[in-house]
């Protein structure tokens, strides 16, 4: 019997998944670029709705299952990492993530953070020893001169901080999907280490308890970039993966930095630069040079 979905309700859920990926940036900008909370109670917030969402979600699937989560964690830990190390690396992209929107846009943040995750997976590949065509390297350079050329000094530059907040954030969550492939159950694996890391993010808002701004509306934010655009949105990215290949699952997250872009423009006013522009077609440009490059191979 197959178990793949349909192409429809693929694309179906592809779409959506895509939306909620683009949605962290946006609300996440929208909650911290007019002080509505501080990044840090935002980050916690975020990250334990998440892990709520996913307990729910899980559980919802088969309840006797859930009994064992902690098994089938330990099962993971037989990887070469263990799931403290993957939940570190969440935490690491979700603090990092927060802060940097304290000062990039939306569409910029996001551009930052998918292109460096691209890169860094790529290089990741290289290094462990795949051979890459010429196309793989083409595109690679391409892909990291857009974000040098992003990032360079200049008027339209982005705040140089944020910048390396959201790259630092790109290279965590890169490496959190390295740590990740070989899990046997993606939405355990995915809850578990959401609730490892609400403990970081609980000590990062205790140490800034002096910058502690709540407000409804910027908790409601953090909950709904939490709980529909992060947990929600993972579980059904990892329903859709079933009816992609590997080659189709990263060419349409080229979508992710393009729709952010355009929820900036549409819902917060946001600038479209010629920088912007320019990095935009370079980096993802590249990205998509370099995919099919090792897809030919």
């Amino acid at each position: 019997m197959n178990t793949h979905p349909s192409p429809f309700r693929t694309a179906a859920l592809t779409s959506i998944t895509l939306v909620a990926f683009a949605a962290n940036s946006l609300l996440t900008r929208m909650a911290l670029g007019d002080g509505s909370i501080d990044a840090a109670s935002f980050m916690t917030v975020r990250i334990g709705s998440g892990a709520a969402m996913l307990w729910l979600i899980l559980s919802w699937k088969n309840t006797a299952k859930t009994k064992n989560l902690v098994t089938k964690s330990e099962v993971i830990s037989t990887q070469k990492s263990t799931p403290w190390t993957a939940a570190f690396m969440l935490f690491l992209y979700a603090v990092t993530f927060s802060f940097s929107y304290l000062q990039l846009a939306a569409g910029t943040g996001a551009l930052i953070l998918f292109g460096t995750v691209q890169v860094t997976m790529i290089a990741a590949a290289l290094y462990q020893g795949e051979s890459p065509q010429p196309l793989e390297w083409a595109g690679l350079l391409l892909a990291l001169g857009g974000l040098v050329y992003l990032v360079s000094p200049g008027l339209e530059a982005p705040p140089l901080i944020g910048a390396c907040l959201m790259v630092m954030a790109g290279v965590a969550w890169g490496f959190y999907s390295l740590l990740g492939r070989g899990s046997h159950d993606p939405v355990a694996y995915t809850t578990m280490n959401f609730i490892r890391a609400v403990p970081f993010t609980i000590g990062v808002s205790i140490v800034s308890i002096s910058a502690l701004n709540l407000s409804f509306r910027g908790t409601w934010l953090a909950i709904l970039s939490g709980v529909f655009a992060s947990g929600l949105g993972y579980s059904l990215w990892y329903t859709a993966l079933k009816g992609l290949t590997a080659t189709r699952a990263a060419t349409v997250q080229l979508a992710v930095p393009i729709l952010a872009a355009i929820g900036g423009i549409v819902l917060l006013q946001e600038a479209l630069s010629i920088r912007l522009l320019i990095a935009s077609v370079m980096i993802l440009g590249g990205i998509a040079i370099a995919i099919l490059g090792r897809h030919k191979q």
